[in-house]
């Protein structure tokens, strides 16, 4: 079996499906989606090899929204015997395969996370038997494709390749964050991870000085604010609520009590961030006027999604900021793994 394989958040597999079909249509490359409601992955089933490596190049990781990972499938191995399940799974490595890594996962799901002690102890008895067999290296070798084998039951295991450059660092493409004692809200995970996810490390080095200016709009109680202060950014934080007196004592906050909506700074920003709770389309208009109009350089931004036709509201909206932004604008979305029926943006005017 050959295609892409791509982790997501349980229950938006028909989101994932949507995406990679259109995504390979526009590609010229032919296939279809094989997923089932609460999985956690997506299957994308090309005809050969060559499809899907041509679909894993026209299809880059951070041009997806639905996939936590992005991986080209080439082995389906059902049936496995517990007693030898390295030997079938071996004899399906292609000749001459190099591998700088392996990680053997599972998908996060209800059905799947049972499947975390085999793959632990999978893992530490595959590994050497790679080694031995000359295909994986000696330490991690972030040259070479990383190898992955997915458990979806005890004897049922799909095996694919990253590479690193083009799919997610984390194991089952979620970062560990820890939510310190001190952050006002749970959602000050999802910022962070936002910046982990959908900037690059240059990125985050040259877009987040010290010193910087943002607003936070619809911030209390604070989560956001408190993300962009410990990067050090001067904050105004737009929200006719409170926020936790230990934000505000931080010195780099102004707390205005108006409608984030409606308000507009006096001078350009370096950032803007929003996660205030409305029709995403409203959102994302309000969104590309602050770039219309100048008010900032750099944004993150939530985009609520409806029960229904998530992923085509998702292009809508994706379509609708950028057409309205008046101005060339990268855009990167994805639905983190802080996110739950919403995806997080991240918008520049950088290039």
């Amino acid at each position: 079996m050959h295609g892409l394989l791509g982790y997501c958040r349980q229950g938006f597999e028909p989101e994932l499906a949507a995406e990679f079909g259109e995504r390979a249509a526009f590609a010229g490359i032919a296939g279809y989606a094989r997923a089932s409601r609460d999985d956690g992955h997506v299957l994308f089933v090309t005809g050969d090899e060559a499809d899907a490596q041509a679909l894993a190049r026209n299809v880059p990781f951070s041009d997806l929204v639905f996939a936590r990972q992005k991986l080209r499938l080439f082995a389906e191995l059902r049936g496995l015997d517990p007693k030898d399940r390295l030997t079938p799974l071996l004899a399906a490595l292609p000749a001459g395969l190099r591998a700088g890594d392996l990680w053997v996962e599972h998908p996060d799901s209800d059905a799947g996370k049972p499947l975390s002690g085999l793959a632990r102890s999978f893992g530490n008895a595959l590994r050497p038997a790679l080694r031995k067999a000359g295909v994986l290296s000696a330490k991690e070798d972030p040259r070479l494709p990383r190898l992955h084998v997915c458990f979806l039951a005890g004897d049922h295991a799909l095996l694919a390749l990253a590479d690193p450059r083009d799919s997610a660092p984390w194991p089952l493409g979620i970062p560990r964050l820890k939510l310190l004692p001190d952050a006002p809200s749970r959602s000050a995970l999802k910022l962070e991870e936002a910046f982990l996810a959908l900037l690059d490390a240059g990125e985050r080095e040259r877009l987040l000085r010290p010193g910087m200016t943002a607003a936070d709009l619809g911030a209390a109680p604070g989560g956001w604010t408190w993300v962009l202060t410990r990067q050090h950014l001067r904050v105004t934080s737009v929200d006719n609520g409170p926020l936790r007196q230990h934000v505000l004592d931080t010195g780099l906050v102004e707390h205005l009590r108006a409608d984030g909506f409606h308000w507009q700074p006096a001078r350009p920003l370096d950032w803007m961030v929003c996660d205030m709770v409305e029709q995403p389309s409203k959102v994302a208009a309000r969104m590309a006027q602050w770039f219309r109009e100048g008010w900032c350089r750099h944004a993150v931004f939530n985009l609520k999604l409806p029960m229904k036709k998530r992923w085509q509201e998702t292009r809508l909206c994706l379509d609708l900021f950028e057409e309205q932004a008046g101005k060339p604008v990268t855009v990167r979305a994805r639905q983190l793994y802080h996110d739950r029926e919403e995806i997080t943006v991240f918008a520049t005017t950088g290039g």
